[in-house]
């Protein structure tokens, strides 16, 4: 297969949010059976009731800019009590321990220069009525996971089975 022959999965997602956390094993498992085949894509979606999910997004914004978004992300979603607890400075140590431009994750921060990315993904998010986390969308599929993750990837499978077979 051809990268980018599946339908591209995307993975909305609150970086302060356990359930996300716990998502992650199936995006690691359908990486592992699909290889570059299938596009995932993090979407953003931080709750109000993260009070520094916002900022892990941005950060997590810069880090894919340099490169290391996906490790960044799940040395981030790892810990997410610590960043309940410590805040921002668990984005600048996770920067750090990835190997990121820890001055550049801080600076945009400050700066806001990834604020219209989140805010556009949160818009879109909205608009196709996302109302939390994690929530995959594949093939004009949108499956919750914010209830319940049991049998998600075994939907997501399906349709991308059914993909393949068209």
């Amino acid at each position: 297969m051809i990268d980018g022959s599946l339908p591209r999965l995307e993975f909305w997602c609150d970086l302060q949010c356990p359930d996300c956390r716990t998502a992650l094993d199936d995006v690691r498992a359908l990486r592992a059976q699909y290889g570059d085949a299938l596009s995932v894509e993090l979407r953003h979606f931080p709750l109000e009731k993260h009070k520094h999910a916002y900022a892990a997004a941005e950060a997590a914004e810069e880090a894919f800019g340099q490169g290391l978004g996906w490790p960044f992300v799940e040395a981030l979603l790892a810990r997410v009590e610590e960043l309940d607890a410590r805040g921002q400075q668990v984005l600048l140590d996770v920067a750090r321990e990835v190997g990121a431009d820890v001055e550049e994750v801080d600076t945009a921060l400050v700066d806001g220069r990834h604020m219209l990315t989140v805010d556009a993904d949160q818009a879109e998010g909205k608009a196709i009525g996302i109302t939390g986390t994690p929530t995959y969308v594949i093939g004009g599929k949108r499956l919750d996971g914010g209830q319940s993750q049991d049998g998600l990837r075994a939907e997501i499978v399906a349709v991308i089975e059914a993909a393949k077979a068209s």
